[in-house]
């Protein structure tokens, strides 16, 4: 008979730490659920939810505008800005329900408050203390900003769902998917946009042509990119801000935001004086079933800053509670993960890069690409183009990589990354029939490779 309040204490009711706490409670361990902030973490309330109903919203501007050119007269279209907060907030709300019901539901008991670890098997809520036998900390990412003068100014991806008025102008700092994509969202609703990143190109470690692409896309729509671009103070004048540069340039703006990445949400919960191993940027270090250096005490999802992605942490923490409580020791593959960027046009790639590639495989890659104008902007009056690529093991046929930027690329992905996954070679692609007329219909029509 164990003499712990809990068998299982989850600290963070993001993604990962939900799941693990619904699966774990459905299989007759008792669960607690700690979480001071909102359920859903990062992805609900300030992350994928809320960015891609901003999407969504951004791209009815250029759609007026397309829809002439197939026969629609309307008046001026007009946003309300405050319209889309409140709507946003509302589907928020209801997400936020439905994550607390899932879990009472389930037998998890719900404690509202910040958790802090105060020994291996002890947590601490406000004034209350819990047992437990096995603890996960779940605590997800928090936006990182550097110490920059004036940074009290900025805002980041946490607050810029949620401003009283949409500024006339941003500049927005950093050069990562969320700058990416929060400036096709600020393009498409009216906003004046500029991208300042420090390196030579948006979006590191993405595949070169991707990198490339993307950028002149939203160059075209009137995106501004400063590349090799630093920012050395901010000043506020009055309601709007000056942003100065290291090379000494001043650049206008309503609004400052910074992009900058994303840090291990684990500053003042216990771990540092429990002495659980982290890395110098406050990831916790886990072995391959997420436990950490102390037994009892296991991490998963962005705390652990591995592979930051909602489906994977929801997958990780599929995989502990099975290893903790159903015998199963099945871990998760982290090969061939698909993932998105939804920029405007929007990113989608699977495998290997073509960088990857060619260190990996020397003198044995073919490349295939194709870059073309859809269907749908031949008569839109729209000129966004899209690439598609894929990268082959000439010696073995198999695809190692597909790339794709363009309308609806994360739909087209998730369904190539079953082929990816399952070894497809370029022989399966090139017999597989087309859906015509569909942009996916020419990842199984490439035929010759590029030089």
């Amino acid at each position: 008979m164990t003499t712990y309040d809990y068998d299982l204490f989850v600290i963070g009711a993001g993604s990962g730490g939900v799941r693990a706490a619904r699966m774990a409670a459905g299989l007759g361990v008792r669960v607690a659920i700690a979480e001071d902030r909102y359920f859903g973490g990062t992805c609900v309330n300030v992350g994928c939810v809320p960015k891609k109903l901003y999407v969504y919203a951004s791209q009815f501007s250029e759609n007026f505008v397309a829809s002439a050119g197939f026969g629609w007269k309307s008046g001026k279209p007009q946003f309300d800005w405050s319209v889309l907060v409140a709507n946003k907030d509302k589907e928020i709300k209801r997400l936020q329900d439905v994550y607390d019901r899932l879990l009472r539901d389930s037998g998890v008991m719900v404690i509202s408050g910040r958790a802090r670890l105060l020994d291996p098997h002890t947590v601490i809520v406000g004034d209350t203390q819990f047992s437990a036998e096995h603890i996960i900390v779940a605590t997800g990412g928090w936006p990182f900003v550097p110490d920059v003068v004036g940074k009290e100014h900025i805002v980041t991806s946490n607050e810029i769902f949620n401003l009283k008025i949409l500024p006339k102008s941003i500049v927005i700092v950093g050069g990562g998917y969320i700058a990416v994509e929060f400036a096709g969202i600020l393009h498409g609703l009216g906003v004046k946009v500029a991208i300042f990143e420090r390196g030579q190109k948006v979006l590191r470690g993405f595949d070169e042509d991707v990198r490339d692409f993307l950028t002149q896309e939203m160059s075209n729509k009137g995106i501004e990119f400063h590349f090799n671009t630093s920012v050395d103070r901010i000043e506020q004048h009055d309601n709007t801000f000056v942003v100065h540069t290291l090379d000494g340039k001043t650049v206008d703006t309503d609004l400052v935001m910074y992009a900058t990445g994303r840090m291990p949400n684990t500053n003042g919960i216990g771990l540092q004086a429990l002495g659980v191993c982290m890395d110098k940027n406050g990831a916790i270090n886990v072995n391959d079933d997420y436990q950490t250096n102390i037994p009892s005490i296991y991490a998963l999802g962005d705390v652990t800053n591995r592979v930051n992605l909602t489906p994977v942490a929801i997958a990780e923490g599929m995989a502990l509670v099975n290893k903790l409580y159903a015998n199963k020791t099945g871990r998760v593959d982290y090969q061939n993960i698909p993932t998105a960027v939804f920029s405007q046009p929007n990113i989608a790639t699977v495998g290997l890069n073509e960088t990857q590639a060619r260190a990996q495989y020397p003198e044995d890659i073919d490349i295939y690409k194709s870059t073309f104008k859809p269907m749908k902007n031949t008569l839109s009056g729209i000129n966004e183009k899209t690439l598609m690529k894929m990268i082959v093991v000439r010696s073995t046929d198999k695809v190692i990589g597909l790339h794709m930027v363009g309308s609806d690329a994360g739909e087209i992905i998730q369904g190539m990354a079953i082929a990816i996954r399952a070894g497809a070679t370029k022989a399966i692609f090139d017999t597989t029939v087309g859906i015509h007329p569909t942009a996916a219909e020419e990842f199984v029509t490439m035929r010759t490779p590029v030089a």
